[in-house]
């Protein structure tokens, strides 16, 4: 049958027990399957069993704005963290951002830059109602912790690039202001660009233009070469500076190369999110664990779907090939209900019906089972079972933009399940995420992540 697709029912698969007659993948996923009840319901003690002792554990999501996902996440999250020992948590956002959370849950005392975390497009994503349940736990759990075993909170994404210059600037400016001098002039280069980043990459095509790669890459070095005399005063704030100035070079990059093909733009993103949690786990030790939270796109190997094919690849198939069967990667999927998503990129949040499954996708097969929800286990699935599920089927991916009207062709790509995730969650009907408006929440100390 190969990759391809036939006609008919497309879920549909042969049997490996000789009698060759066909079988629905939707029957063979319910003899597998291991159903409970609703996503905050979700059993734990098997799934941690299967995770052992894996040191980084990837959880998806199939889109940017599923209430579901979320719970779901948080729930394994504080299992892993309460009955494995996992050091950090790292998410599909930008490091500026995600530090002003890790200074609220660890009680930091140095205070927060002044910015407000997660306050531009898809501000959805990480200011809701979902996310500020699991902070305010991870802040209640590190409250009686001592400093260096409290639990920290990192993000790893590159779109923070101004937020990042002025970081640095801030560090430098408290610690080395002579280099503080420096480092505003290097960054001076990119300062017409703030208000549209994108812009810089298109100047950047003119041969002509002199590019900003050199100032800022000198600066990161810069940083770097004073590792013994900045890290051993507070080893936190440095790794802060670094991350910072790593993140302004490679969001130098990304934007340079925009241009050039949109495969490179993602094979330079996902490979700056993959060395920032290389960075962290040096940072914390040999015996540190991390968690990320990320879209399935980012963490399920790209080598399984039509990613690889295209020269992509992903934060998942990076850390597989580095850190082998130590990494654990959990995929989720639904069918139907509703989601937090735009229809453009900068257009408003609008709450959004998603379409039933097409037939032919692992979603449809899904929920042809009638269950409500399950857990798939794959990693160790053999005979019938993983021959059904290595017959690459469709499988949908929705982020922070949602097109219903054109969903097949801008939401569907082909993949291998059992090679994309070692584990899979479905939750048939889910609902959206809940964002809540900026503003000051009445009670909430200062440093609160999400104030005004």
């Amino acid at each position: 049958m190969g990759e391809g697709f036939h006609s008919g029912d497309h879920s549909r698969v042969m049997t490996g027990g000789g009698a060759g007659q066909p079988r629905a993948l939707s029957r063979v996923l319910k003899e597998v399957a291991e159903p409970f009840e609703s996503g905050p319901d979700i059993p734990l003690e098997r799934l941690l069993s299967r995770i052992g002792a894996a040191r980084i554990v990837m959880l998806g999501e199939a889109s940017h704005g599923t209430s579901e996902f979320y719970l779901a996440r948080a729930r394994i999250t504080r299992a892993l963290i309460e009955q494995k020992g996992f050091s950090f948590v790292a998410i599909e956002g930008d490091w500026p951002d995600a530090a002003r959370i890790d200074h609220y849950v660890r009680h930091s005392e140095y205070p927060p830059s002044e910015w407000t975390a997660f306050s531009r497009f898809p501000t959805w994503m990480w200011r809701n109602e979902e996310v500020r349940g699991f902070i305010d736990w991870l802040r209640e759990f590190n409250r009686l912790r001592s400093a260096p075993d409290r639990i920290a909170f990192h993000g790893l994404d590159l779109y923070s690039l101004y937020s990042s210059i002025r970081a640095v600037l801030e560090y430098l400016e408290e610690v080395d202001p002579d280099l503080a001098v420096d480092a505003r002039r290097r960054y001076e280069c990119l300062a017409p660009f703030e208000g549209e980043p994108a812009n810089y990459g298109r100047a950047a095509l003119d041969p002509a233009y002199q590019t900003c790669e050199k100032p800022v890459l000198d600066m990161l070095r810069e940083l770097l070469s004073r590792h013994r005399r900045y890290a051993e005063h507070d080893s936190d704030r440095f790794l802060d500076a670094v991350q910072n100035a790593r993140l302004v070079a490679d969001a130098e990059e990304y934007y340079r190369t925009l241009y050039y093909g949109t495969h490179s733009a993602w094979n330079l993103r996902d490979t700056h999110m993959f060395q920032t949690l290389e960075s962290l786990l040096d940072h914390y030790g040999s015996g540190s664990k991390a968690v990320v939270w990320a879209h399935n796109s980012h963490v399920g190997d790209s080598d399984a779907t039509d990613m690889g094919r295209r020269g992509e690849f992903n934060i998942g198939r990076l850390a597989r090939g580095r850190y082998g069967d130590a990494v654990y990667v959990v995929g989720f999927g639904t069918d139907h209900g509703t989601v937090a998503a735009a229809s453009n990129w900068d257009a408003p949040m609008e709450v959004k019906s998603v379409r039933p499954a097409l037939a032919g996708s692992y979603e449809h097969a899904c929920h042809e089972t009638g269950l409500p929800c399950f857990l798939l286990p794959m990693r160790k699935a053999a005979g019938e079972v993983r021959q059904a599920l290595m017959l690459r089927h469709l499988e949908r991916a929705i982020g922070v933009i949602y097109r219903p009207e054109t969903e097949r062709q801008s939401h569907y790509f082909r993949a291998c399940l059992p090679e994309q995730f070692d584990e899979y969650v479905w939750l048939d009907e889910t609902s959206a995420i809940t964002p809540f408006s900026t503003g000051t929440i009445p009670g909430m100390p200062d440093t609160y992540p999400f104030g005004v």
